[in-house]
C-alpha cells in the first residue's frame, strides 16, 4: 500500500472541507480551493482527518491514491499558510519593480518586459529591486507563474545574467580564455 496515500492528511480548526463525491473544497484564512480528483478515489472526512482510499490493488491505482493525498495536503497546507517563491534578478542593469499589480522586469530587452499575475497570485519587489516574491495559495499556479517569469530570461551559464530562483546554483562554464595560439 502507499506510504503516502495511508497517511491521512490532518484538518486545522480554522480550516472547512467540503466533500461532494469527487469535488473537494477547502475553505481557510487565506481563501477557498476546489478541486476535482479521479472518481475511483474514495475521499472522506474522518475525526478532522482526511482519508483517501483505492478501491484495488491495480498500478493505477497506487499512483492515484498517493497523487490525491498529496493534493489534498497541498491544499490544506496553501489555504492555512500560503505559498511562495523567492526569485532574484541577476545582471548589470537587471532590476524588477512593481506597476500597480504587474511586476515589470528590466533584463536586456530593449523594452521592459510587464507580467501580469493570474488571479489568486501577487507579486512582492524587494531588497533594492533584485529580489521578488510570488505568493499565493494554490501550490501549482504559483509554481506555474514562477516558471512562467523564469522562462522570460533563463540564467545563461557564462556570466549567470538572468533570473533564477533564489538559491538555484548555476552551471557556469569558462569562456575563450582557455584558448592556445599555434604556430610561433
Amino acid at each position: 500500500m502507499s506510504r503516502i496515500g495511508r497517511m491521512p492528511v490532518p484538518k486545522p480548526d480554522n480550516v472547512t472541507v467540503d466533500i461532494r463525491g469527487n469535488r473537494v473544497t477547502v475553505k481557510g484564512p487565506r481563501g477557498e480551493l476546489s478541486r476535482e480528483f479521479h472518481p475511483d478515489m474514495m475521499i472522506e472526512l474522518q475525526d478532522d482527518q482526511i482519508v483517501v482510499k483505492r478501491p484495488s490493488d491495480e498500478r493505477q491505482h497506487r499512483a492515484l491514491h498517493g497523487l490525491t493525498r498529496a493534493l489534498l495536503a497541498n491544499m490544506v497546507e496553501g489555504v492555512t499558510k500560503g505559498y511562495a517563491k523567492r526569485m532574484q534578478v541577476e545582471g548589470v542593469g537587471y532590476r524588477a519593480e512593481k506597476r500597480g499589480e504587474n511586476l515589470a522586469l528590466n533584463v536586456g530587452f530593449s523594452h521592459p518586459v510587464e507580467v501580469e499575475p493570474p488571479p489568486g497570485i501577487t507579486f512582492t519587489v524587494e531588497r533594492g529591486y533584485r529580489t521578488f516574491v510570488v505568493e499565493g495559495i494554490d501550490k501549482e499556479l504559483v509554481g506555474n507563474t514562477a516558471a512562467h517569469i523564469r522562462a522570460i530570461r533563463p540564467p545563461e551559464p557564462y556570466k549567470g545574467k538572468g533570473i533564477r530562483y533564489q538559491g538555484e546554483r548555476i552551471r557556469r562554464k569558462p569562456g575563450k580564455a582557455g584558448k592556445v595560439s599555434v604556430g610561433t
